[in-house]
């Protein structure tokens, strides 16, 4: 098995399969470094490291752009979402279809809940890489938008969450070829992309008027063994590494600091890749940097990312803080939107997941 993997990984990865089966070799010696080892997956995030890109791979995944795919992905999206409507209906299967035709595995996860509104249904969107891996890093966002009860207005909520939900696709088509021979090699993490629905408080945030379907998804995983009828007491959660949730995407002065510790490490990468990226001269020139070098640990905001936090996961929180000042108004729609900004968050992004998952780019 180890063998096998090392002809298929670069010289970095070979260090870094060494280390592990060192770290994880018993005492005896009786037992083997299998990446995909029920008896070790769930320790494996606290020594994973990134496969550290070169100033080459950086260009390559810079230049792997595709503007064009990520504007027909938006547009369909950049249309009122309220759950239990027709647009948010389209707008569900817009997503499930575009991650359909790449090649993942998608579930819909749809439920009912009661609001303030009565009973809504909702459906979670779970699109998958590669399903048998046992760990995952996820990436998250919400596709509903808010209910708006001023007559004559449409809210639209494009950086609220229609551009995160464009980014995340658009991150699965520019890194396709790397992530299907990434599938093929049988990694033990992998990439999954969750929609979230019923974010948005229907009347006040609260916390039953809110994240409806983190809530529930964050509550079905944990009451889920994985691997089944294991002796650890294992669930579904353990598998994500980390839960990266990305919100409130889009205008020009978006920028984003460190929100907790148990991910400051990862975001430090985010603030060396835009510096390295920038060096480099591939990306848009921004007047002043997306990534801060600066942390708000105790930043107290309410998101999709509490249910899971709550239950242990760890969260690495992508949202523009301050908030975009068209938060929660009828002018946050596809005319508040910098692509610039969004182009270059879209190349960061990239490389961290490229990074992440050790892909060959």
């Amino acid at each position: 098995m180890i063998q096998s993997a090392v002809k298929m990984r670069a010289k970095r990865t070979c260090v870094t399969l060494l280390y592990t089966c060192v770290a994880l070799y018993s005492v005896q010696g009786a037992e083997k470094c299998d990446k995909r080892s029920p008896a070790v997956w769930y320790k494996q995030k606290d020594v994973h490291v990134g496969i550290g890109l070169s100033d080459s791979e950086l260009r390559t995944i810079a230049q792997n752009n595709d503007n064009g795919h990520l504007q027909s992905v938006l547009d369909p999206i950049l249309v009122t979402r309220i759950p239990g409507t027709e647009g948010h209906t389209g707008v569900r299967k817009h997503i499930v279809s575009s991650m359909k035709s790449l090649g993942w595995t998608v579930e819909e996860d749809s439920f009912q809940d009661s609001t303030p509104h009565g009973q809504k249904p909702f459906t979670n969107i779970i699109a998958t890489l590669d399903p048998n891996a046992p760990r995952r890093i996820v990436l998250a966002c919400h596709y509903d938008s808010k209910f708006w009860n001023k007559k004559n207005e449409i809210f639209i909520g494009a950086t609220d969450s229609a551009v995160p939900c464009a980014m995340m696709i658009n991150i699965a088509k520019t890194l396709h070829g790397s992530l299907k021979k990434h599938k093929l090699q049988q990694n033990d993490v992998t990439l999954q992309l969750l929609f979230l629905d019923g974010e948005e408080a229907f009347v006040q945030w609260s916390s039953t008027d809110s994240t409806y379907g983190a809530r529930n998804l964050a509550s079905k995983l944990h009451n889920t063994p994985y691997p089944q009828a294991n002796q650890e007491k294992t669930n579904e959660l353990h598998r994500m590494d980390m839960f990266v949730l990305l919100d409130l995407i889009g205008t020009e002065d978006c920028q984003f600091y460190s929100l907790f510790k148990s991910t400051d490490k990862w975001y430090k990468r985010l603030v060396s890749f835009e510096t390295r990226l920038n060096s480099l001269g591939v990306l848009n020139r921004l007047s002043r940097p997306l990534f801060k070098n600066s942390q708000l640990f105790n930043s107290g905001i309410e998101d999709d990312h509490i249910p899971f936090m709550n239950k242990g996961v760890d969260i690495l929180h992508l949202i523009s803080v301050p908030f975009p000042s068209v938060w929660h108004k009828i002018s946050d729609n596809g005319d508040a939107l910098h692509y610039p900004t969004i182009q270059n968050i879209n190349i960061i992004m990239r490389a961290f997941v490229a990074d992440y998952l050790h892909l060959a780019v």
